[in-house]
């Protein structure tokens, strides 16, 4: 398969803090995988440190191509999108001009519209609710709406930070099949970083595992769900 996402030697400074140490892994185009880890791990660090928030050296390749020193909005223009935690949706906004927003880079208006019944399609609820302002919406929805905004760039690659926190159960088993079917359907490769290690390793194929700011386990994820030091650590059994 084609490497899509290569880190090799991350580090990753939030001033004087070191947050990550040496981080290395690779995605392969197509696939899904899963970071796992602790609060304070390095997860979210990760993900910033990719799209070029925090401050980094080591090495990242995009494509092929480095990526480290670019801009967050060239970054995005390649076509990773990321889906922060905390959903980050524009509340005063409708749903509606939530997602011609993630179009912004766009200038294909009829691909624009095509893609915008593409959304109401995956998540049915953003159609009922599209003249609603964002803000007025369920987590649940708020989360949906935060992630088809992020697929209205039309990514190659989807980084997502929690997207199962404080939602009901449910909610959030409705959210990754849908995942599941944008990954199969649209061939995004999605990293998602999840505190529901179990549901994040049967929607992955791949899984690392990080602490303090270092992977300290990958492998495939049906074999990380088995590692009886995982299942301690993550899934509580």
């Amino acid at each position: 398969m084609t490497t899509l996402l290569a880190v090799d030697g991350l580090d990753a400074y939030y001033g004087q803090i070191q947050a990550l140490h040496g981080v290395a892994f690779s995605l392969d185009e197509g696939s899904v995988t899963t970071l796992l880890g602790a609060n304070g791990a390095g997860k979210t660090t990760t993900l910033r440190a990719i799209c070029g928030m925090v401050r980094t050296s080591g090495a990242i390749a995009f494509d092929g191509k480095p990526i480290l020193a670019k801009p967050t909005e060239s970054i995005v223009k390649l076509g990773i999108a990321h889906v922060p935690q905390g959903r980050g949706t524009f509340t005063t906004m409708t749903v509606e001009e939530n997602l011609q927003l993630g179009a912004i880079s766009r200038s294909d208006r009829a691909g624009i519209a095509g893609d915008i019944e593409r959304m109401y399609g995956y998540f049915p609820v953003l159609r009922q609710r599209s003249q609603q302002q964002a803000g007025t919406l369920s987590g649940g929805e708020q989360q949906m709406l935060a992630v088809a905004r992020a697929l209205m760039l039309r990514p190659r690659l989807m980084l997502l930070d929690e997207p199962s926190f404080g939602l009901a159960p449910l909610v959030v088993q409705e959210l990754f099949e849908i995942l599941g079917t944008i990954n199969r359907e649209d061939k995004v490769t999605i990293l998602v970083v999840e505190q529901n290690a179990q549901l994040a390793l049967e929607l992955a194929e791949t899984a690392y595992v990080i602490e303090t700011g270092r992977i300290v386990m990958a492998g495939r994820a049906a074999e990380i769900a088995s590692d009886d030091s995982v299942r301690r650590s993550y899934l509580g059994y």
